[in-house]
């Protein structure tokens, strides 16, 4: 009876899907599901010779996810391609041993519609960017960059989308505008199609020698303005009343906010505040995340040699999605 009544909800989903019917994403299960029936995209790699990296394009490639251009030293790929009883005729490799000239071919796979993906493999994050932001060959769009992490958090029925915790130090009210606008679009590709952004403060309330919650309030204004579209912005809200309603019910006409515990955007002051919250929860919590760059042309993965498998698969299905949208 289970598995007759698995079916049906799988096909239930794969007709929402296919109708164009979006489905919001509560975990990264409901984000893979989206690519089942989806075109897979192509994903370049730039220095692909890091066996986590060929390690998650493995497991990317076998779940459908996405088709994979390897660029980097052959020699070093099929040595780790061995070791993780990778086939090598199965996938694209570009030979070309220099790191900074193998991310340049890679950028401009993406940057001449060959690739809809580009992600980091083994080089520098600086070189990475580099090639990123290369004014012949890269993704560069003139708007600043900005970084997306997508927690799934044990006990939050729906999925968190956190920015800027990696690449923004300190975003004025403007780059603020712009994060809110690249995140919306992210959480909107993941099914939410008018995703709640809290902008967060140490407290909920307008207090003129506290500057984030100034700009938290004029954040607002220009949501109700309609000059931040396709979202719903409260804030300053502090972190409490952004995720949890059990604490809006005991702080005083926090019931009559436009977010109630709910909010599926978490935007963070600076960089210190997002990147303390993200260790924070990574390390102390059971948590899958995935995280990619935002402001390019096309998806960008730039996660730390330090992340977890799980990890890149999950920023390259979340990228995936992005790219269909």
């Amino acid at each position: 009876m289970g598995s007759i009544a698995a079916w049906i909800t799988e096909v239930a989903s794969t007709f929402i899907f296919m109708e164009g019917i979006p489905i919001m994403s509560k975990n990264f299960d409901d984000i893979l599901a989206k690519l089942k029936n989806a075109t897979k995209k192509k994903m370049s790699v730039a220095c692909a010779q890091d066996s986590h990296v060929l390690e998650a394009v493995k497991v990317a490639k076998e779940r459908g996810i996405v088709d994979p251009i390897l660029v980097g030293d052959k020699e070093k790929i099929d040595e780790i391609m061995a070791q993780l009883s990778m086939d090598p005729s199965e996938y694209e490799i570009i030979d070309v041993k220099d790191t900074i000239e193998a991310a340049r071919t890679a950028v401009s796979l993406v940057h001449d519609g060959k690739a809809d993906i580009y992600m980091k493999g083994s080089l520098e994050s600086k070189d990475f960017l580099k090639s990123v932001l290369d004014k012949e060959v890269g993704l560069r769009t003139g708007r600043p960059l900005s970084h997306v992490c997508v927690f799934e958090i044990p006990g939050i029925d729906r999925l968190l989308f956190l920015t800027d915790v990696a690449f923004m130090p300190y975003p004025t009210l403007e780059d603020k505008k712009v994060i809110i606008e690249y995140t919306v679009d992210v959480a909107r590709a993941c099914g939410v199609e008018c995703p709640k952004v809290a902008p967060l403060a140490a407290v909920e309330v307008v207090n003129p020698k506290m500057p984030v919650t100034v700009e938290a309030a004029e954040l607002t204004r220009l949501n109700e303005e309609g000059e931040i579209k396709n979202c719903i912005v409260d804030g300053p809200l502090s972190m409490d009343l952004a995720i949890d309603p059990e604490a809006a019910k005991h702080k005083a006409g926090a019931l009559d906010r436009k977010i109630v515990g709910d909010a599926d955007i978490l935007l963070f002051p600076d960089i210190h505040a997002g990147n303390l919250t993200y260790k924070t929860i990574v390390r102390l919590a059971k948590v899958k995340n995935g995280n990619i760059l935002t402001g390019t042309k096309a998806p960008v993965i730039l996660t730390s040699r330090s992340d977890s498998v799980e990890v890149k698969v999950n920023s390259i299905a979340l990228a995936a999605v992005v790219a269909q949208k």
